[in-house]
C-alpha cells in the first residue's frame, strides 16, 4: 500500500466540471454537504507553473477539495502536486478522461489511457514528493481501444506504480468526431464494466461516474463499487446534497434550509466583492438551481440570471432575488387559500 493512501472518504463526491466548479461554485456546496468530497475544475500544469493568475485558490472552508491537474510530464506534474500540498489541497487527481481537442493536443486527459506508462511515470514521480494521495479519473476506454482487456491493463500498470483510488467515467470516449458534449452523452454508459474492475481489483478504491440522477442510483451503485461522483445533476439540483452527510457518512448535523443558504452566500459574497475582480454574478450563477423542484424555482432562476450581469450590482441581487421569490410564494398560497371549496350536494 502507497504511503499515499487516501484519508478521505470518496462514498460521494462532486465531479470536476470545466468552467462550472470554481471555487465559487465550491464554497456553495459545501454549505449543504459537509462531507462529499469535492473537485476543483481541470487546471494544467502549465497554467499553474507559468500562468499569471491564481489557479490554486481556494477557500478553507471547502475542505475535503482535491485538486484535478491536467498534463503528462512527470516533473511538471510533480512540482503542481507539490504547490498543492503547500497550499493545503486534500488530493491531487490526474486526468485521463477529458476528451477536448485542446486536452489532446497538450497530450493530456482521455489521450493518454494509451499511454498507461506515463500516467505511471506521473504517479510515481507525484507520489515521490507529496503526502496526500494522487488519483485518476479515467474513462472505460478511447476509440477503439474499447475492450475490457485495455482497460484493465491501464489500471494494472498504473496501480503497480502505487496509484490506488481510480474513479471511472462509465462510457468511452471518441478522440476524433464527437465533441466534448456528445462525449458526455453519445458513448452508452456501461456500468457493469467499472463493477467488474472491482471484482478484479478489490484491494483498489473504485468510484462510478456518469448518468448518476438520484442519491437512490447511487445506492445502487454502491453495492458493487466504493464510491460514486455525481456531475451534473448536483450543479443543476444542489440540494440533491442535503441528505449526503446522513445517508453516506453517518453525520446527523442539522442541513441548512435554502434561505438560510441564500443568507450565507450573501455573507460570503460581502467579502468575495472586496476583489475588484469579482462580481456578483461570478457567485450567483452558481445558485440558479437552488430551489429547484420548489415553488418559485423559475422566478428565482430568471431574477438571477435577468439582473446578475448589471453594471454596478452586488450582493443585493441575492436578497433581492429572495425577496422575489418569498412574495411569489406568498401570491400563491393566497390564491390557493382563497379558491372556494366545492359544495357537497
Amino acid at each position: 500500500m502507497s504511503k499515499n493512501k487516501s484519508a478521505i472518504s470518496h462514498r460521494l463526491s462532486v465531479a470536476p466540471m470545466l468552467d462550472w466548479t470554481d471555487k465559487h461554485c465550491r464554497y456553495f456546496l459545501r454549505q449543504i454537504s459537509q462531507h462529499a468530497v469535492l473537485y476543483t475544475e481541470m487546471v494544467t500544469t502549465g497554467a499553474i507553473i507559468f500562468g499569471k493568475g491564481d489557479y490554486l485558490a481556494f477557500n478553507q472552508e471547502e475542505h475535503p477539495v482535491a485538486l484535478q491537474l491536467g498534463g503528462s510530464d512527470p516533473t511538471d506534474m510533480a512540482r503542481c502536486a507539490v504547490l498543492a500540498q503547500e497550499r493545503g489541497y486534500d488530493e491531487v487527481n490526474i486526468n485521463v478522461g477529458c476528451p477536448s481537442d485542446r486536452v489532446q493536443n497538450g497530450r493530456f486527459g482521455a489521450c493518454l489511457m494509451a499511454e498507461p506508462e506515463t500516467v505511471a511515470d506521473c504517479i510515481k514521480a507525484m507520489q515521490a514528493e507529496v503526502d496526500i494521495p494522487v488519483t485518476v479519473k479515467s474513462r472505460i476506454g478511447i476509440d477503439e481501444m474499447d475492450e475490457y482487456e485495455d482497460l484493465t491493463r491501464f489500471i494494472d500498470v498504473v496501480a503497480s506504480a502505487g496509484c490506488d483510488t481510480f474513479i471511472v467515467h462509465a462510457r468511452k470516449a471518441w478522440l476524433k468526431g464527437l465533441s466534448p458534449k456528445e462525449n458526455r452523452d453519445v458513448p452508452p454508459l456501461i456500468y457493469d464494466r467499472v463493477y467488474h474492475l472491482k471484482e478484479q481489483f478489490p484491494d483498489l478504491e473504485i468510484s462510478i461516474n456518469g448518468g448518476v440522477k438520484t442519491l437512490d442510483d447511487a445506492d445502487l451503485h454502491l453495492k458493487y463499487i466504493d464510491g460514486v461522483m455525481i456531475g451534473r445533476e448536483v450543479y443543476s439540483n444542489p440540494y440533491i446534497l442535503a441528505e449526503v452527510d446522513k445517508r453516506y457518512y453517518g453525520d446527523n448535523h442539522q442541513i441548512p434550509t435554502r434561505h438560510q443558504i441564500v443568507e450565507n452566500m450573501m455573507t460570503y459574497a460581502e467579502r468575495q466583492l472586496q476583489n475588484e475582480h469579482t462580481r456578483i454574478w461570478h457567485i450567483a450563477r452558481h445558485m440558479l438551481g437552488l430551489f429547484q423542484g420548489q415553488p418559485g424555482a423559475r422566478i428565482w432562476r430568471r431574477y438571477l440570471s435577468q439582473n446578475g450581469t448589471q453594471r454596478g450590482i452586488g450582493v443585493e441581487l441575492l436578497r433581492d432575488a429572495l425577496a422575489t421569490l418569498d412574495e411569489a410564494q406568498r401570491q400563491a398560497e393566497a390564491f390557493r387559500n382563497s379558491k372556494p371549496s366545492e359544495m357537497i350536494g
